[in-house]
């Protein structure tokens, strides 16, 4: 028996509606009629104004609602054709999030907070828990912080252990909510710079974002307003994190060493 070919895109939405208070006299059109594709090892920014739609397609990206009308595919399954519990399920086993406020546990170690997802699902040992949340976290250059907790990490540290964390089931598709949003500049770029790594082993990415010079690390950037798709932008030769960074540590210096 054949082997089902893996879909081409990760996400596919047609026509994607999201109406809230459609039952009253002023229904507010979060969405109206949006579609684009996500390809595999696709790297995708969404920008946009406050009130654009930005929140609300990635909470329907990411499973944690509905929308209106329209058709929402991620890896190949209809999302709206699930119950809430296999809805959840799913969201599990196929999506990795970042979030911009880290949202890691202070009790737990950098290995605990990694293997949380790992638990949520069940089936997995401790022994195996354990391995895969040390390889994660090893992925994310965080190999000698597997006993530290959040409080004792800085803020880019505490963002690489939640990128850890979206990374360890393996997910289809990451979804990350202004990641760089509570960082200053040069671990901004840090964190853009291990995603496009991620990204240019496979991980298939959807960045949320209102900063141009972030959006311009994507392959591709989305632009809302007003629930609708005003631009799209590809980028044959993306911002190069890595190097920005670099070149922002050569400037530091240079200011120092004038102010000293």
């Amino acid at each position: 028996m054949s082997t089902p070919e893996a879909p081409a895109s990760i996400v596919e939405i047609v026509d994607l509606v999201k109406t809230y208070g459609a039952d009253t006299p002023n229904p507010v059109y979060a969405l109206r009629g949006i579609g684009f594709s996500v390809p595999k090892s696709g790297f995708v920014a969404v920008m946009g104004h406050s009130g654009s739609g930005k929140s609300t397609l990635l909470n329907l990206l990411g499973c944690l609602d509905r929308a209106t009308s329209g058709t929402y595919r991620l890896n190949g399954t209809d999302v709206a054709r699930m119950s809430r519990r296999e809805l959840a399920h799913f969201r599990a086993r196929t999506l990795g999030f970042v979030f911009q406020s880290f949202q890691l546990l202070p009790r737990l170690t950098a290995r605990a907070n990694v293997e949380l997802p790992l638990q949520y699902r069940g089936g997995i040992g401790r022994a195996e828990r354990r391995r895969r949340a040390e390889a994660a976290l090893a992925r994310v250059g965080l190999a000698d912080k597997f006993e530290r907790r959040p409080t004792e990490l800085s803020g880019g540290q505490q963002q690489r252990v939640a990128i850890a964390r979206a990374l360890v089931n393996a997910p289809a598709l990451l979804l990350a909510d202004e990641p760089t949003g509570n960082l200053d500049t040069g671990t901004g770029l840090e964190i853009m710079a291990l995603l496009q790594q991620l990204n240019r082993e496979g991980v298939t990415i959807v960045l949320v974002t209102h900063e141009p010079d972030i959006a311009a690390c994507a392959r591709q950037s989305i632009h809302l307003r007003d629930g609708r798709i005003h631009k799209v932008e590809a980028y044959e030769t993306p911002s190069d994190a890595q190097a920005e960074l670099e070149r922002w540590k050569r400037e530091e210096a240079a200011r120092e060493t004038a102010a000293g």
